[in-house]
Formats: C-alpha cells, sequence, structure tokens
C-alpha cells in the first residue's frame, strides 16, 4: 500500500515538458507510479484538485550554513518550496577547518552566515560538515569553500599558494570532493579567497576538473589587477578555459546602471561557450543585493583574520585609512543601504534604518557609522540595499531576469540571508515571485520555469534521482496553484510566506501542509 498519494493534479514534471492529469502514489522516499494510480487505498491522500504537482524547487546558492544549525525546520525555504539548498557559497563556510580556525572565522562570517556552530560541531572535513547537515528540513548540497581551505593551508595571509602550500590546498579540496562535495565555491569579494591570482584558481580547479565537479564563482572585484583585464568574469572564464572544470557563475545579472542590456552582459559568457567553455549562471529577481560591512575595506584590513580585523577597527590610528576605504572602494555604495541584521541589543534601533538616516540621527558620516556599527557588533551584523524608486527601473529588471531564465544555461539562486527582522526578501519569496508574479507578468511557460528549477540544477551537479518526477526518483514535490503562487514577502515585510503552496514533499514525507510547517525534518546532505 503506498504511505501517500496526491491526486487530481495536473504533474510539470520538470523536464520541460507539458502538464498531464497525474495522480502520484509515493512509497517510502521514492515515487512508485504516476498517472492513473486506481483506487488503491494509502495510508494518506492529498487532493490537488486544480493544482500543479512539480519536483522541489533546487535553490543553487544560499547563505544557510549558520541557520540551519540553530534552526533546522528552516521555514524560510521550505514554505517556497525549496527541498533542496545548496550552501557554502562564495568560498564561505565552516569545514574543512580546525577547531581554531572554525571559532574565528565563525566570528569572521557572522554577518553573512548567522551566529557561529554549536560548540562542539565537528567541521574538521567535508564528511563531518555533511553528517552536520542530515536531518534538517530541506535536503542540502555542499561544496569545498576556498575561504577555509586557504585558511588551512596558508592562514589569513595575502600570500601566493604554491609550492607546499599549494600542495595541502590541493589535498584537502581533492579530500572534500571524495567525502561527498559536489564541487569547489569561491567569492573573490571577500577573504581570504580574494588574496588569490588566476594561476591558483586554475591549479586549484584541476582537481576539481578531474573529480568532475563544477567550479562555482561568485566572480572578483576586489584585487582586481590579479585577474586578466581587471575583469571578474574574464578571469572566472579564463579558470574554465585553462582547467577544464565546469564554470558556474552566481547570481551574474543586470544591475541598475545596466537595465536592459542583457545581449552586452551575455556576449563574452556567449564567445566562452562557443569556444568550448562549458558555463551555467543563476539570477535572482530582486534588484538590489546584501552582505557585510567589511566587504568595503581592502584586503590589508583582513590579514591576520578576525581579531586583527577588530584591532585595526579599534586603532585610532587607522581610523582614517579605513573610512577611506570605506568611501572608496565602491563609492556611493553604503548611502544606498539599509541595516538587516545587528547581532546585539545595542544597536536594535538601526534595525531596518537606512545608513544615511542612522548616520543622520548620529550626526556622523556615513561611513563614521558603517566602521562603528563594525567595532560595536564586533563584525556580526550585515545590510542590503534600497531599491530603486522607479518602478519602470525594476520592472525592466524583472524582464531581464525572466530573459536570462529562458535561456537553458541559467537557473535560480536565491542568494538567501535568512537573518533578523529585516532580511532581504529574496530569503522568503524569491521561488515564488519568479514562478508566480513574474511568470504570469510576463508570459512565460509554466512548464520552462520550472525546468530551470528543478532538472537543470540536478543535471548540472549530479544529483541523482531528483530533479524530475519519474518512476523511482526521490519523492521530492511541490504543490501549487499557478495562478495563485506568489511571493508575500516585500522590503517593508520581508519575512512573510508565500502565498499558493499548499504542501511540500521531502523524500516522500509531508514538510508542509496547507501553507504551514509540519515540524518533520526529513532532508539529507546530498553527494
Amino acid at each position: 500500500m503506498p504511505d501517500l498519494i496526491i491526486r487530481n493534479g495536473t504533474l510539470i514534471d520538470g523536464s520541460g515538458a507539458p502538464g498531464i492529469p497525474a495522480d502520484v502514489a509515493i512509497e517510502g522516499d521514492r515515487i512508485r507510479a504516476l498517472g492513473e494510480v486506481g483506487d488503491a487505498p494509502a495510508a494518506r491522500e492529498i487532493d490537488a484538485s486544480g493544482q500543479v504537482i512539480t519536483p522541489g524547487f533546487i535553490d543553487t546558492h544560499a547563505h544557510s550554513d549558520g541557520v540551519l544549525l540553530h534552526d533546522p525546520q528552516h521555514a524560510n525555504g521550505l514554505l517556497q518550496g525549496i527541498t533542496t539548498e545548496f550552501i557554502t557559497q562564495d568560498g564561505l563556510s565552516y569545514a574543512p577547518l580546525s577547531a581554531a580556525n572554525l571559532e574565528m572565522y565563525g566570528r569572521y562570517l557572522a554577518g553573512l552566515l548567522g551566529p557561529p556552530p554549536p560548540p562542539g560541531t565537528d567541521m574538521s572535513s567535508i564528511g563531518a560538515m555533511r553528517d552536520s547537515y542530515d536531518g534538517k528540513g530541506c535536503n542540502v548540497a555542499v561544496l569545498v569553500p576556498h575561504g577555509p581551505v586557504r585558511l588551512e593551508s596558508a592562514g589569513f595571509r595575502d600570500v601566493p599558494l604554491s609550492g607546499s602550500a599549494l600542495e595541502t590546498a590541493r589535498a584537502l579540496l581533492r579530500g572534500g570532493l571524495a567525502e561527498g562535495a559536489l564541487g569547489f565555491s569561491t567569492g573573490l569579494s571577500y577573504y581570504p579567497n580574494s588574496y588569490s591570482d588566476t594561476d591558483e584558481l586554475v591549479a586549484l580547479n584541476q582537481v576539481v576538473a578531474e573529480a568532475g565537479g563544477v567550479y562555482v564563482t561568485h566572480v572578483r572585484n576586489h584585487n582586481n589587477d590579479r585577474a586578466p583585464g581587471g575583469s571578474g568574469i574574464t578571469e572566472a572564464l579564463e579558470v574554465g578555459r585553462r582547467s577544464g572544470v565546469k564554470v558556474h557563475v552566481s547570481h551574474y545579472r543586470t544591475q541598475v546602471a545596466s537595465a536592459g542590456r542583457v545581449e552586452q552582459l551575455m556576449e563574452e559568457i556567449d564567445a566562452a561557450k562557443a569556444a568550448g567553455v562549458d558555463v551555467t549562471l543563476e539570477t535572482y529577481p530582486y534588484p538590489v543585493n546584501a552582505t557585510v560591512p567589511q566587504y568595503f575595506l581592502d584586503g590589508s584590513f583582513h590579514e591576520g583574520g578576525t581579531d586583527a580585523l577588530l584591532d585595526r577597527l579599534d586603532d585610532p590610528a587607522l581610523r582614517d585609512r579605513a573610512l577611506q576605504s570605506l568611501r572608496s572602494l565602491f563609492p556611493g555604495a553604503l548611502e544606498n543601504a539599509c541595516w538587516t541584521w545587528l547581532a546585539s541589543e545595542r544597536n536594535r534601533d538601526l534595525r531596518g534604518v537606512a545608513f544615511a538616516d542612522a548616520a543622520a540621527q548620529r550626526g556622523c558620516s556615513v561611513e563614521e557609522l558603517t566602521l562603528d556599527v563594525m567595532r560595536e557588533e564586533r563584525l556580526a551584523c550585515g545590510f542590503r540595499s534600497i531599491p530603486p524608486a522607479d518602478v519602470s527601473l525594476w520592472r525592466q529588471l524583472d524582464a531581464d531576469v525572466m530573459q536570462l531564465l529562458a535561456r537553458d544555461d541559467y537557473m535560480v539562486g536565491s542568494d538567501a540571508i535568512p537573518l533578523g527582522d529585516f532580511p532581504h526578501p529574496r530569503g522568503y519569496g524569491t521561488f515564488p515571485r519568479i514562478v508566480g508574479r513574474l511568470r504570469r507578468r510576463l508570459g512565460y511557460p509554466l512548464e520552462q520555469v520550472v525546468q530551470r528549477m528543478t532538472q537543470l540544477p540536478a543535471q548540472r551537479f549530479g544529483l541523482q534521482g531528483r530533479g524530475t518526477l519519474t518512476s523511482g526518483s526521490f519523492a521530492d514535490l511541490v504543490v501549487f496553484d499557478p495562478d495563485v503562487i506568489s511571493e508575500t514577502a516585500t522590503f517593508d515585510d520581508p519575512t512573510a510566506p508565500p502565498a499558493g503552496i499548499s504542501h511540500v514533499i521531502v523524500n516522500g514525507r509531508v514538510a508542509v501542509e496547507h501553507g504551514r510547517c509540519t515540524g518533520v525534518l526529513a532532508g539529507r546532505c546530498l553527494g
């Protein structure tokens, strides 16, 4: 007898094929039958009349590494229909790290990943890390992150990886891939990653290519002189060309200054693909980003790690140099920012407040405010940009996102940072915004959009038995009303759950029922 039958829905199997009327019978963690399954009883039934049944959505880029360790339910992802989430992004995570480096780097990353792992958590290897992410609300997939590899082989220092240090790094990477990581990630806006050069990235990715993994990169915009032609995207493509690795480019999309220029954005990508570089990409459907304020400090401030950085920020003799870095690295960006998360109660009144308004309240410059809050919060703080007031510009950026997703090499990564009371709404609304509001407004086929969220990432990263609904595949499914599904999270109410998603099934168990989490923790660490 089936454990669960979903009846009377329209099956969109993830392949891009048109939907068909079908029932789905599930036994254990697998789909056992599709189509007409008859009147045989099941332990449980779900009526999907008027709804579609699709594979669970795969979020190819999220920063939930710390959050999942403290809140395994992970409602912000599950309620969107996300059944698998890729963490360890931008080369920023907790393994493979010694206990001392884990304590240091956990504090360094708190503004992005949340509170460090609970005391005693073993992150000494990718295998140990994977054990920590079994039994969460959704499935989790991991990459080997560049930052920990560099810390364990060369320390938090601006030095080239060469000789024995490079061999140590390659061995760590090779070991992590053997223990279940699906590739290698870096973010060349962050440290110690940005201390690297192209030759280092090629040498490391030769190991990834040999293992059949994927190189996932947030392209460089720090130390640009270390990249060919000073271009981060040129560097990423050069790494693919020289190492033979499969390249996956994180959140690559038009920005406010380049809205409407999709063809121009993709020229270099398409030329590289024509020359044989294997490239895929991802995007999220919002016009602004989110990160941490130390992003605006040059690499000399970061050298030595968390305590050394804090000592420099506390040093009156270095204050002017720190302020100059905040002004000059990305001019004007801080003036268009808003605090999302501050760990302590000391600055509670700044949560959700624009930097410019907070600076005016304190009678200081935006840069002085930023520096003081970093010091006061000991780096445990984050922010997002403020969206454009021009609705036509925002809509053009929406159209650009959907135009990118019409390509067969684009998928969806939320870039979620689900921290605090005022997070970026992408952590709560990315998938329903695309498959709902934007798809309906801009007229894209539902089957195509679902394929970009399911089969395409599963194939790219080698997630066997996931991403399509076939007999014998893992039972990760979403049931939703295609005419209703939409995000409700907004910049002023960013944690509101989406509408139109009735059920989410993870490995055959009902994780969301009638739009509410059931408390089931059926996720596995994949690899």
